[in-house]
């Protein structure tokens, strides 16, 4: 649920890779081959991934050398899948202390067709198509120059189903969660490092809520990994009070990819889903399960559900009156697991998008769990309610750059700077 406006130096060029597939076409990277290793992490293919800017350097590449890679990872009923993502290697070293780290992003809403995959807009900061007609901004620009220039390497991951087949199941604790940390698997590879390495893991909006489902699955799914701490801004950990609140605002049609994703999942519920919606409303979803988030802000601005419902009830209230829904969307709330290592959680008091109240429940659902946790609240004051831009995505500028609060405390828990156990709330 996040676009920015971001200046970026990040690279062109490839980094070879022993063991890894050779480079693809262009036009078939995202197709995955009919057989692959199915272990989680595994590199599938890679190739070379020119990057918005570069700059000559003592290796011919600053600030450092970049890939786009396809690797496995697991959907919520263990199968395997292929995903796509973005591994930049620094060329400068480490800043801080110790091994060099990876960084794992995981993406704000970019939206739901293929077109708005960050890794395709890497190379040139947008991504745009004409069939069907959409744009995309890569909005991970600022987060990987961020941490380049601090000597990190990093890897974006683009989630299941952005780019490759099938659809994106946005929001999907679960799926996101095994996206993120395969992809720290993956780059365990990339780099030649193994599961020595440190990592940490970032996101914000969609973003920080697969950072906080990956922090606390991380001890069942990936135990070998060497998650040192994780930045979780504004985690929408309650999802229906999200979607509840998101109704109506600049970026309501980003319902409209959730439902969608979820119906994918769970095909019982397709028919009295659609049983629901009138027939623009089931062409409205048709159109958002092909668009990304510009895409929503420029052709269904302000939506509200309840313009597309038979009854003219919000969407998410006729959902309610399917028994079956309810389990599908309580698997779905981030807090049921515990964290082994330290998280950060930030929350704007005025977010009217990802809702304060339930970010701030879910450190306490994980404090009460014994977990380490930070959570700091952003005062910022509400500027035009409902337009999104001032009230979520200031105290993502702010928290995660600005004041240095996110980018300082993850790279003290890269560092081994000690930490006291427990929580604390400001």
């Amino acid at each position: 649920m996040r676009v920015a406006l971001v200046v970026s130096c990040v690279v062109v060029g490839a980094l070879g890779v022993p063991g890894a597939a050779g480079a693809q076409p262009a036009g078939d990277f995202y197709t995955p081959p009919s057989e692959f290793d199915s272990t989680p992490g595994a590199v599938i293919r890679t190739e070379p991934l020119p990057l918005l800017a570069s700059f000559p350097g003592a290796d011919g590449t600053w600030p450092g050398r970049g890939q786009r890679v396809m690797y496995t990872s697991r959907l919520q009923d263990d199968s395997p899948v292929a995903v796509t993502g973005t591994y930049i290697e620094a060329s400068q070293p480490w800043r801080g202390t110790g091994e060099r780290p990876t960084v794992v992003v995981a993406p704000g809403t970019v939206g739901q067709g293929d077109s708005c995959a960050p890794s395709q807009a890497f190379a040139t900061g947008l991504n745009a198509t004409l069939d069907p007609l959409s744009l995309s901004a890569n909005q991970e620009l600022l987060s990987a120059s961020a941490w380049i220039a601090r000597g990190a390497r990093v890897f974006v991951t683009d989630y299941v189903g952005l780019g490759t087949p099938g659809l994106h199941t946005y929001v999907n604790r679960i799926e996101e969660a095994h996206a993120v940390l395969d992809a720290a698997r993956a780059a365990n590879f990339l780099s030649g490092t193994g599961a020595s390495t440190p990592i940490a893991l970032w996101g914000y909006s969609q973003g920080g809520g697969a950072v906080a489902a990956a922090a606390e699955m991380a001890p069942s799914y990936a135990p070998e990994l060497q998650i040192k701490g994780s930045w979780a801004g504004a985690p929408p950990a309650d999802l229906l009070q999200t979607l509840d609140q998101v109704d109506g605002t600049l970026i309501g049609g980003v319902i409209g990819f959730a439902v969608n994703g979820f119906v994918e999942r769970h095909p019982e519920l397709r028919d009295q889903f659609d049983a629901r919606l009138t027939p623009e409303g089931k062409a409205v979803m048709a159109t958002l399960s092909q668009s990304c988030i510009a895409d929503v802000v420029l052709r269904f601005p302000f939506l509200r559900t309840s313009d597309y419902t038979a009854d003219h009830r919000s969407l998410l209230d006729n959902l309610r009156t399917i028994p079956e829904a309810g389990p599908i969307f309580e698997e779905q709330r981030i807090g049921t697991l515990t964290p082994s290592t330290p998280v950060l959680v930030t929350s704007g008091r005025n977010d009217d998008t990802v809702p304060y109240e339930q970010a701030r429940q879910l450190a306490v659902d994980w404090c009460d769990k014994g977990a380490t946790v930070d959570f700091r609240t952003n005062d910022l004051p509400p500027i035009l309610p409902g337009a999104v831009l001032p009230n979520h995505f200031g105290p993502d500028l702010i928290d995660g750059y600005g004041s240095g609060l996110a980018l300082d405390y993850v790279t003290d828990r890269l560092n081994d700077v000690p930490l006291a156990a427990g929580c604390r709330f400001s």
